[in-house]
Parts: C-alpha cells; sequence; structure tokens
C-alpha cells in the first residue's frame, strides 16, 4: 500500500473508533474509504469487520477502565442478536460486489438523519415490552448489523435508550454487543475470502486508538461535532458508493 492509503486508514479508522464508540456509525467512513482504497465492496465490508472488532474490544475495556459496566448486562441480549448476524453475514457475503455498494450507499443516506439526531433525554422509566418483541427488534438489529454493520451502533443505542437505559449505559452496554456479534459473524467473511489483511491491520490501528480515546470522551465531551462531521463525509463518501462520481 501506498504511505497515503495507510495514512488515510489510520485516520478514518481513529475517526470511525471515536464515533462508533461516542454512539455509532462509523463503518458510514471505513467502508467507504476502503472501497477507495481500491477494495470491491464485499471485500471491504469483510475487512473492515476486523478493525470494527479490536475497536469494540478495547472500547469495552476502556468503559470497564472508567467504572462503567457493559459486557455483563450486554450478555442477556446477545442471543437474539448474534442469531440475526450470522444470518445477516451470510446472506450479503453472497451477493456480488455492485450490488452491495448500491445497498450500502442507499443505507448511508439513511442513516444520515439517526446519525444527526441523538437519543432523546431519558426519561428515568424504564419501558415495558414483552420479551417476545424484545428478542425480535433483537434479532432484526443483529440481521442488518451482520450484513451491513454501518449504524448499527445507533439502532442499538437508541433501542436501549428508549428501554430505560441512561446513554451512557446504552453505549457501554452497545460496544460489548457489537464485539461478541462481530466476533461471531468474521468467520462467514473469511471463509468468503472477504477479508484483505493487509488493510484489515493497517485500519484496525487507527479503530484500536480511537476505540481507547472513545469512551473518555463519552464520558466527558459532547458529540454534537462530531456527529456533524460524521454525516458530512457520510454524505460525500455515499456519492462513490452509489456510482455518482
Amino acid at each position: 500500500m501506498e504511505l497515503g492509503v495507510v495514512l488515510l486508514l489510520i485516520g478514518g479508522g481513529f475517526a470511525a473508533g471515536v464515533v462508533n464508540t461516542l454512539a455509532g456509525g462509523g463503518s458510514l467512513l471505513t467502508v467507504p474509504l476502503l472501497h477507495l482504497a481500491g477494495l470491491p465492496g464485499g471485500l471491504a465490508n469483510g475487512t473492515n469487520r476486523v478493525g470494527v472488532m479490536v475497536q469494540n474490544l478495547v472500547a469495552t475495556w476502556g468503559f470497564g477502565r472508567e467504572g462503567v459496566p457493559s459486557l455483563r448486562p450486554a450478555l442477556p441480549l446477545l442471543l437474539p442478536l448474534a442469531s440475526g448476524a450470522l444470518l445477516g453475514a451470510a446472506v450479503i457475503s453472497r451477493i456480488p460486489d455492485h450490488a452491495f455498494e448500491q445497498l450500502f450507499g442507499a443505507a448511508m443516506l439513511l442513516l444520515l438523519i439517526p446519525t444527526l439526531r441523538p437519543p432523546p433525554a431519558a426519561k428515568g422509566a424504564r419501558r415495558k415490552m414483552p420479551g417476545w418483541l424484545r428478542s425480535l427488534c433483537l434479532f432484526t438489529m443483529g440481521i442488518y448489523g451482520g450484513a451491513l454493520q454501518a449504524g448499527t451502533g445507533l439502532l442499538i443505542v437508541h433501542f436501549l435508550h428508549w428501554s430505560g437505559a441512561s446513554l451512557l449505559q446504552s453505549n457501554a452496554i452497545k460496544v460489548a454487543l457489537n464485539f461478541c456479534f462481530t466476533l461471531l459473524v468474521l468467520p462467514i467473511f473469511l471463509f468468503a475470502g472477504q477479508i484483505s489483511w493487509p488493510e484489515a491491520a493497517v485500519l484496525t490501528i487507527g479503530f484500536a486508538l480511537g476505540g481507547a480515546i472513545g469512551p473518555r470522551l463519552a464520558i466527558r465531551a459532547s458529540e454534537r461535532t462530531l456527529r456533524t462531521l460524521l454525516a458530512l463525509a457520510t454524505l460525500a463518501l455515499a456519492g462513490r458508493m452509489l456510482g455518482l462520481y
């Protein structure tokens, strides 16, 4: 890889790692950047998962270091989410690259709204939801996460926050869930030949750095500026994924 590509992937991975930890949507940057680096859509999607897994592992540890539990409260939610993720990954790994790029580009535009609009202020009371409906919601989010990944964290954070968890708790649980289900789906992309390890290694450096810093920012900093920058970058990169230029 050329030095410019290396720096681009490290920088993009760092920004995505921070954004993923604060809320979600970092893959809206990294999958198109991998595509710009020369990887076809399916290969970019699988390669991105390596960095996502490492970033969420680092962020899970980071939240624990800051005294915010993540893995233990995430475990009861994992089964339906991971089941959906395995199904989504199995399906997406079989579609042509061009179809994936069009699908991902459309998803990027749809996710601009939740990217710019943070979850509403917590009202303290946990909403009551039947167990089957809760599992169905998690399963559906898992299908999407296994297929496209980008924005899964946003969906999980909104769901958990709506259920009564604070925004900080929701972010902590989200990174643990993302780590677990990404670890499970990674072999699917590996066996499909959809991981390019040189790009994955470089991207993971940036992801890990962003994941290490993200928990501190989630506790101490506002995310409005990051959301705006992510939205602007998403809009620009979506055009590339859709083949507009």
